[in-house]
């Protein structure tokens, strides 16, 4: 059994005693119980709560909603609850990932490319304080892959870059800051997602890394975080087969089991070779890489005996414990195991709860809006510059502005409720500094040549391609009337082309002069790209990826 006084715990006498008393008190259901992590919005309020008394919901997760609304719900599942419930967000980007009304600080690679520990820091607090507000005490986050393939359409600027090492001091920073404010940090995805191209919310994918080669990047990564007390660990459905098959030579490739389901890898790797005595939790075990794997009336206690000791998000709650509980009867899970799983699970609510605790988390004030754009002002990044008089674009340079928005035009206001259109603010602020600008609709134009084209033209093209969940890729998507809104005449008409989500537009427009990567898409961000294009501010974002996709053609 796991001792609850060491690392990453460190529980005192009566937290300790606390955790076997209440374990001892719980029935073989119960215990089942505690395993889950439930979608709060999945159920009515009166069926959750009945759920928490009598069956034992360890943890709830809820999209995010006004803080208040969600600390109403808590605040009835608490009433409820007879052991302590984990609150748990994905704060990943900011308080955002937990409450509408939350900043949207910046994906982990625009603070990744402001290349400041401090506003790692920041960051990190603003994701704390804004997750408490509503009650949340654990966070998924932070993301500790490496973004190594730019086609992978889930990591992208989720991920704080494909620099192992910059990555390993981002994610130290932020789990010691997140845990010192008290908040629970959630590490994700082991083994480590950014390998492949495809996304494991629909299959399982593979982290394709030699055994050596994951020790020294993403183990590193790992172990890092452990051995700076990271409570917790998210498992991917993502298969490892290089260190699953050095860990078992009886493996076969066909033999390797995602992570969140292979001995090897949870037992083996994170127990036994790194020394990991936190929680660990899978992934959302309603994904396709989860589901496709294995049956799930084996694979739900398969991952507890694997190593897991807790299941995020179920296709059936009544099902999934009663697949527990029948494993134990077949002997795919023991009552041993059982127990170890819920014992971990207990000290991080004692952790997490404040029960019996001596000391209380620290304090803090926060500038959310304040530290958003300085973020936005140090990420901004110019990546290609192959005309260098065409920056600053000034009136006199270019009396016209021609617009032209790819992707999703909505945008959250950054800390602001209420939301925005991405032209609308380019061009509210381009006419404020003196440009005449006109939105470009290739709906109502035709193909025609160069000989038109105005002098004193310039065209601004603002992308924003988000990465995310079950969509294959992040690439642009042309008008089908003759592709008009492509850089066509970049050679007779100067171009600047903005990207404020996928990093790796440059295979898309490989042959376009000026690129800036600017990672979100706020209203701060908008505002520093304007203001740095038009000479306002200097460019100082370091691009934390290969924004050239290692193609040759997007250099020159």
């Amino acid at each position: 059994m796991a001792d609850l006084s060491k690392r990453p715990f460190y529980l005192n006498k009566d937290q300790i005693q606390w955790v076997n008393s209440t374990l001892s008190h719980l029935t073989l259901e119960q215990k089942a119980g505690q395993l889950f992590c439930v979608m709060g919005g999945d159920y009515e309020m009166d069926e959750l709560c009945r759920m928490v008394k009598d069956s034992m919901v360890g943890a709830v997760l809820y999209r995010p909603a006004p803080a208040e609304e969600i600390r109403e719900k808590y605040r009835l599942l608490d009433a409820a609850a007879q052991v302590p419930l984990l609150k748990a967000a994905n704060l990943e980007e900011g308080g955002a990932g937990a409450v509408s009304d939350g900043t949207l600080f910046g994906w982990p690679m625009m603070v990744s490319a402001a290349a400041d520990d401090e506003m790692v820091e920041k960051f990190a607090k603003v994701c704390a304080v804004e997750g408490q507000s509503a009650g949340i005490n654990w966070s998924f986050s932070p993301v500790c892959d490496l973004d190594l393939n730019y086609l992978n359409p889930i990591t992208n600027v989720r991920t704080y870059g494909s620099d192992k090492d910059r990555v390993i001091r981002n994610t130290e920073i932020y789990v010691k800051t997140l845990q010192r404010y008290g908040v629970a940090a959630c590490a994700k995805h082991y083994p480590g997602d950014g390998t492949d191209y495809r996304d494991h919310h629909l299959h399982p994918t593979y982290n394709s890394l030699s055994a050596q080669g994951w020790y020294s990047s993403y183990g590193e990564i790992y172990r890092n975080l452990i051995e700076k007390d990271l409570m917790s660990v998210m498992v991917g459905h993502i298969v490892q087969p290089d260190v699953a098959m050095e860990i078992n030579p009886k493996l076969s490739f066909a033999d390797c089991l995602p992570a969140s389901l292979s001995k090897e890898m949870l037992t083996g790797v994170l127990r036994e070779k790194f020394q990991f005595n936190g929680v660990i939790t899978t992934d959302a075990t309603i994904m396709g890489g989860y589901c496709m794997a294995m049956e799930r009336r084996k694979a739900i206690p398969t991952s507890i005996m694997a190593g897991c000791d807790m299941i995020v998000f179920n296709t059936n709650l009544e099902e999934d414990c009663s697949y527990i509980l029948q494993g134990i009867k077949d002997g795919l899970l023991t009552e041993e195991r059982l127990d170890e799983a819920v014992t971990r699970i207990l000290a991080l609510k004692a952790k997490t709860c404040r029960i019996h605790e001596e000391t209380r988390p620290e304090q803090t004030q926060i500038q959310p809006g304040k530290w958003h754009r300085e973020c936005a002002d140090k990420a901004v990044t110019l990546v290609k510059n192959l005309c260098p008089e065409v920056l600053p674009v000034t009136p006199e340079k270019y009396g016209r502005i021609r617009l032209i928005t790819l992707g999703n035009d909505q945008i959250p206001g950054g800390s602001l409720k209420t939301g925005g259109s991405l032209k609308m603010e380019a061009e509210k602020l381009l006419r404020e500094k003196g440009f005449s600008v006109e939105q470009y609709d290739p709906g109502t134009d035709d193909l025609h040549g160069t000989g038109s084209l105005p002098g004193n033209r310039l065209t601004l093209y603002l992308a924003n391609y988000e990465q995310a969940s079950n969509q294959t890729d992040v690439r642009i998507h042309w008008c089908k009337k003759h592709a008009l809104d492509i850089p066509r005449f970049l050679n007779e008409e100067d171009s600047v082309f903005v990207s404020f989500a996928n990093p790796y537009h440059l295979q898309d427009v490989p042959r376009i002069k000026t690129y800036i990567n600017a990672y979100t898409a706020t209203r701060d961000t908008i505002a520093a790209v304007i203001d740095k294009i038009t000479g306002g501010s200097a460019f100082k974002g370091i691009s934390p990826v290969d924004p050239f996709c290692g193609l040759l053609d997007t250099a020159i």
